[in-house]
């Protein structure tokens, strides 16, 4: 089974993860991978949306897990049954696929059972404490006709609802036959009685006289043309059958219906539900196959089996903007990892199980990696990938000003922004008037739009930034934004959690943070309130605020 093979950036996106995973998927495409895809494990910032609606492309996928779940390692060719289906077409389906077992949908397309090959015995041969109950048929005569194939059809209407019938072979003397059914008359059963019989017109007589409920005529045989009459207007039918007697009654068994061996105890999982979650229920199960179905309905999506668990089929990755575990999208560590693009320092806890292409490079963006990709290929992104790769770009260098900025991203800001068609500079004012946070959302929302978790000497650190054309928004914000940075402490157990609020124009930032006291404390900052910090001329959170907090991590051990 082909799995997705997702470009994603990290959790709590920022603008350079966004454009450069679609700038990346763009770029395997082009190079012949068209099943890649581009996606999101978070909300998409609100610049990013004004620029892919400038760019006229939709926001990319947004995938918060990638753990195994039912769903992706089902099978979804699926060979199923219906509950109305008889045993023979049953049987004839299962032998004709070699399976072994095969979900059961009611009449509105849902699951409602499984059948196992085993479970057709007792369709053919049920449970008996004597040899009365084998007689038994509970069927319908229009599905009876049907398995004996029995084309031409005498006496009454044929019924389509099921029935108790009790079968007898009219094989015996005449008086024998006669003894039977005067027998069954006492016990008020012959209206049950289905008689099978061949070219036995006393037999047929006989059936009629004490009121059957059918007769079953083998071998190709046709009764006398008056008793049909009469048979049809005494509401008895009679089935002629090409098959001899023996072969009719085996083949009568067959006409029951499938529902009537259904049990609902039997496991059946949603599509999104995790494997590590079910694994340990599935193991224990004496059961074969699992249909999966559409969450919160009973629509089947597919089965598996058992062994599908052993080494369950991976989503490939690419991650782009980011190569810790701590930072990626959940279950990245059951994901095949096939390609890391970044440009931040290597840490945390990134390991693969095969070897991957990790392309890591000191330069302001990952979107300029992207676009240099293209560019060494001779490949020109086409003008809306060009676009959002000069939004990445620019997002990240604040516009070529950032300390991270290097001449490989002043060349290829100019490279994109001739394919775009628009003028650098214009697009980075446009770019950073759009959007305020401090104005448009919740503190909520400001710090966890460009959030990354790192881990640092054992200590876990929750780093946010916000770029701002002016810090005027910050007043009215300020105390629920700390309100925010504490909550997400308790939550998570943060020893430092901090925003950077950076003033693009004027190349300064205020930082905000809670934590450990002998971690503010260290900050080389100005302390001008509890949580409050002046940082000017502070504006990249990699190559100035980072550092800052693990020096102030250093004196503090010392």
């Amino acid at each position: 089974m082909i799995q997705p093979w997702y470009v994603i950036g990290h959790q709590n996106p920022d603008a350079d993860a966004i454009c450069a995973a679609m700038g990346h998927a763009a770029y395997l495409r082009a190079m012949g991978d068209e099943r890649v895809e581009a996606a999101r494990c978070g909300e998409v910032p609100p610049r990013v949306k004004i620029v892919l609606e400038k760019a006229g492309l939709e926001a990319p996928k947004l995938i918060e897990d990638v753990r195994p779940t039912a769903g992706s390692i089902s099978r979804k060719n699926v060979v199923t049954v219906r509950q109305d289906d008889t045993f023979l077409m049953a049987y004839r389906l299962m032998v004709d696929h070699s399976i072994r077992s095969v979900p059961v949908l009611n009449n509105g397309g849902e699951v409602c059972g499984l059948l196992h090959f085993l479970d057709l015995l007792q369709l053919l041969l049920p449970p008996a404490t004597d040899g009365r109950n084998v007689k038994l048929l509970h069927a319908s005569l229009e599905n009876l006709s049907a398995t004996l194939g029995a084309g031409l059809q005498n006496g009454a209407t044929l019924p389509s609802d099921e029935e108790n019938l009790i079968m007898m072979v009219g094989a015996s003397s005449q008086k024998t036959v006669e003894k039977r059914l005067k027998a069954a008359q006492e016990e008020g059963a012959v209206s049950k009685y289905l008689v099978i019989c061949g070219d036995r017109p006393h037999v047929h007589q006989q059936a009629f006289d004490y009121g059957v409920r059918a007769l079953l005529v083998t071998g190709g045989y046709q009764p006398e043309a008056e008793l049909t009459q009469k048979a049809k207007e005494a509401g008895m039918v009679i089935l002629c059958s090409p098959h001899d007697t023996a072969t009719a009654v085996k083949l009568a068994l067959c006409a029951r219906k499938v529902r009537n061996i259904l049990s609902d105890d039997f496991i059946c999982l949603a599509s999104n539900e995790v494997a590590e979650g079910f694994a340990k229920r599935i193991a224990s199960s004496t059961q074969d196959l699992f249909p999966v179905v559409e969450p919160g309905t009973r629509r089947l999506s597919g089965v598996f089996s058992k062994s599908d668990l052993v080494d369950p089929p991976r989503v490939r990755l690419s991650l782009v903007d980011h190569n810790e575990f701590s930072q990626a999208v959940r279950g990245v560590e059951d994901a095949q990892v096939v390609e890391i693009i970044d440009h931040h320092r290597l840490s945390g806890d990134l390991i693969s199980r095969e070897p991957v292409r990790f392309i890591n490079e000191p330069v302001g963006s990952s979107s300029t990696i992207v676009a240099r990709r293209f560019r060494e290929r001779g490949l020109e992104p086409d003008c809306a990938t060009a676009t959002l790769l000069c939004a990445g770009l620019v997002s990240d260098t604040l516009n070529l000003t950032s300390p991270t900025t290097t001449d490989v991203d002043r060349q290829l800001l100019s490279w994109l922004a001739g394919l775009a068609g628009v003028d650098p500079d214009q697009f980075a004012e446009d770019f950073f008037a759009s959007g305020s946070l401090l104005v448009n959302a919740d503190a909520r929302a400001i710090v966890g739009t460009d959030r990354k978790e790192f881990s640092e000497d054992g200590v876990i650190l929750s780093l946010s930034q916000v770029e701002e054309t002016s810090l005027k928004g910050l007043a009215s914000k300020q105390d629920e934004l700390i309100a925010e940075l504490t909550r997400l402490r308790e939550l998570s157990s943060y020893s430092l959690c901090a925003i950077l609020v950076t003033d693009i124009s004027r190349h300064q930032s205020v930082l905000l943070a809670v934590g450990e006291e002998s971690i503010l404390s260290q900050l080389p900052f100005e302390r001008i309130g509890d949580n409050e910090f002046a940082a000017p001329a502070i504006v990249s959170r990699k190559k100035q605020l980072f550092p800052a907090v693990c020096e102030a991590l250093r004196k503090r051990h010392s």
